[in-house]
């Protein structure tokens, strides 16, 4: 993948409060250690996305609605992506902070949207990694049978206590279960492409099971139906914006690891997706989504065994990466003083040994141990409404991050702006228009909750508390301006 080219694209240096301001010394606010590049920054991320946990969990429903549509139907999908990473890509170059997508729509649009934003984040952070987590079981199955709420709290406890190392190790350690993973991916793809039973034709001209042995042309309003889904499965390379604070030179390597990201996790999902639909033995066989079961007809056993362990470790290492990532938010709400004083303390503290924020490391794992006994069902409806509520603000964000204070940063500029940031959010209005009631009503009742505690205390002590912080050492710089040269006189 090529870089992009970095536009110098207008803006005089934002006025935003700081800690330094409320403070008066910069050495006093806490900081995280710069020490991954984009292969570090790219494994960590990677293994959020978790493309073999996405292709044996998610695709296979996939299978049984789209038929041999899924994968036409994933790379539209893709398509789409590429516009929502550009808009994480040019926002975490302009504003690289731990903080993510609080840190960027609150330096951009105001201390209530980054609040509300973070909010957002927040019931994400909390209830995505147990729910991945619950899944742990079900693949450990073929060696050991647990109980899978014990072990979802056992993967959740594991996750916390690698969350406490240093990152650098951390990349590495989750890098080597990424490699199990893909190991796993291209086992699929090459026993789908080794066992073709179909042409190829199908993957641009559709067909799912009718039943007793006849198949039906996929509508594109089913392909189009299919596109949430398919955005959930590549979803997860915008984790790469909460690393910035610890990326050596963000501005440059931070798009690299989300474009590089997006086009791996890609590539890890849909190849296998066209070796499996060519590959399965009959439609039918294809709508059920049972890929263990075809692995092991195309197979036998140990391999299908093979794989099902490494869908186990996608899933631990997806949790490991989440708590990490999670840990990033609530340490720098902290370090921007939105709790209590005490609260503020404990959280922003970053250990001398390993570097890692210890506090909210544990604030999120543990809590998520204790949620892997809870029914999820309705909080993942929730997690849905939040998730698509936040991309709206970000692709906001992207919209004004070309105007006023903000022209002179010299950061990664996305191509085709602003038609990307504007479709992305008629598209995501789309996507929270499906959504159910219930959850609509929950995600509004917290927002409303949360706005309050904004009106009540932070915004009367908006001179201590809630101050966005983006580190200095990784900010956009100012464009300098091209000074005017005189005439040459030829008198």
């Amino acid at each position: 993948m090529t870089d992009m080219p970095y536009t110098p694209v207008a803006s005089a240096a934002p006025e935003r409060d700081t800690r330094d301001a409320a403070h008066g010394d910069a050495t006093h606010t806490p900081k995280l250690t710069r020490s991954i590049g984009v292969v570090g920054g790219t494994l960590l991320t990677l293994s959020c996305l978790t493309p073999a946990s996405s292709l044996f969990v998610i695709v296979p429903d996939s299978f049984a609605s789209l038929g041999t549509g899924t994968a036409l139907t994933i790379a539209i999908a893709g398509l789409l992506c590429i516009g929502v990473a550009f808009t994480y890509s040019e926002l975490g170059t302009l504003i690289p902070s731990s903080g993510g997508e609080y840190a960027m729509v609150g330096t951009l649009m105001g201390r209530l949207a980054g609040w509300l934003v973070f909010i957002l984040s927040l019931i994400v952070v909390m209830i995505v990694p147990p729910i991945i987590a619950l899944g742990t079981a079900d693949y450990l199955a073929p060696v050991i049978h647990l109980d899978p709420q014990y072990t979802a709290a056992g993967v959740m406890l594991l996750a916390t206590a690698m969350g406490l190392l240093d990152l650098r190790a951390n990349a590495w350690i989750t890098g080597i279960f990424l490699v199990l993973e893909v190991v796993a991916c291209a086992v699929v793809a090459f026993l789908g492409f080794s066992h073709t039973q179909r042409s190829a034709s199908v993957l641009v001209h559709p067909v799912i099971d009718a039943g007793h042995g006849h198949s039906t042309a996929v509508t594109a309003g089913l392909i189009v139906t299919g596109l949430a889904t398919a955005l959930f499965i590549l979803q997860g390379f915008s984790t790469a914006v909460y690393l910035a604070e610890e990326m050596e030179n963000p501005r440059r390597n931070v798009s690299r690891t989300v474009l590089w990201t997006l086009a791996i996790g890609a590539a890890v999902v849909l190849i296998p997706v066209v070796a499996i639909t060519l590959g399965a033995p009959d439609l039918k066989t294809l709508g059920a989504g049972d890929i263990a079961g075809m692995v092991q007809e195309w197979s036998n056993s140990g391999i299908g065994t093979f794989v099902s362990l490494c869908i186990a470790l996608a899933i631990i290492n997806a949790t490991i990466v989440m708590v990490i990532q999670n840990s990033r938010v609530v340490f720098s709400s902290a370090r921007d003083a939105a709790w209590p004083t005490v609260v503020n303390r404990v959280f922003s503290h970053v250990g001398r040994r390993f570097g890692s924020p210890w506090a909210a490391t544990l604030a999120v794992g543990v809590p998520g141990a204790a949620l892997c006994f809870v029914n999820l069902d309705t909080l993942s409806e929730v997690t849905g409404v939040a998730v698509a509520a936040m991309y709206v603000f970000v692709a906001l964000g992207a919209l004004v991050s070309r105007r006023g204070e903000h022209k002179h940063r010299m950061a990664w500029r996305m191509p085709l702006w602003p038609a990307i940031p504007a479709l992305l959010i008629v598209v995501l209005a789309w996507v929270l228009y499906q959504q159910s009631t219930k959850s609509l009503v929950i995600t509004g009742a917290i927002v409303a909750a949360a706005t309050l505690y904004w009106a009540l205390y932070l915004r009367p002590r908006q001179d201590t508390h809630w101050v966005i912080s983006v580190p200095e050492d990784g900010q956009a710089p100012v464009e300098e301006p091209v000074a005017a040269v005189a005439p040459v006189s030829h008198g």
